[in-house]
């Protein structure tokens, strides 16, 4: 069995966090359209309970679908300032099911635990108070990676769980 080294593991979750935290979080203020693109195909776990899982400030968000409209009907402008974030490698020999997975020397096969905190102002930006944030989320690799639909590259890592709070 080929495994993966220490090394080029940190190496690929550290870069899959980057691109994750420097494409998701802007999109939250400026493309709201596109959350759900970031997001797992809506599936079920043997024990009838969906996939992803997405917790927003304790209330649970029963798919990127109902995620993508809360954000675009309900939630207020907003604007997140990210100040630290860390990644782990949860699982090194993850498959997604149905897929027939990657060489495992290419590192797509891991699952990574990303932890975010910083600020978020809802609202007029100039004028809203600053929160915190904090938000743990788990990515698994993209089973259908390649060109998406009108030309766009799909996203190499998508968020399997998700739990956002606001820090008091």
């Amino acid at each position: 069995m080929v495994t993966l080294s220490a090394d080029k593991a940190a190496k690929i979750s550290t870069e899959a966090a980057k691109t994750f935290v420097e494409s998701y979080y802007p999109s939250l203020s400026t493309s709201r359209s596109s959350l759900s693109s970031f997001y797992m195909p809506a599936s079920t776990m043997p024990d009838g309970k969906p996939l992803p899982v997405i917790l927003y400030n304790g209330n649970i968000i029963p798919d990127p679908t109902s995620m993508q409209s809360l954000f675009q009907e309900q939630m207020p402008e907003a604007r997140y300032e990210v100040q630290n974030y860390d990644c782990q490698v949860l699982n090194p020999h993850y498959v997604a099911e149905g897929a027939q997975g990657s060489d495992p020397a290419s590192g797509k096969n891991m699952t990574i635990l990303v932890t975010v905190s910083g600020y978020v102002k809802y609202g007029e930006v100039r004028t809203a108070a600053m929160r915190g944030f904090s938000e743990s989320i788990v990515l698994i690799p993209n089973p259908d990676l390649g060109e998406g639909t009108r030309g766009k590259v799909r996203k190499e890592w998508l968020i399997q769980s998700q739990n956002f709070r606001l820090v008091v």
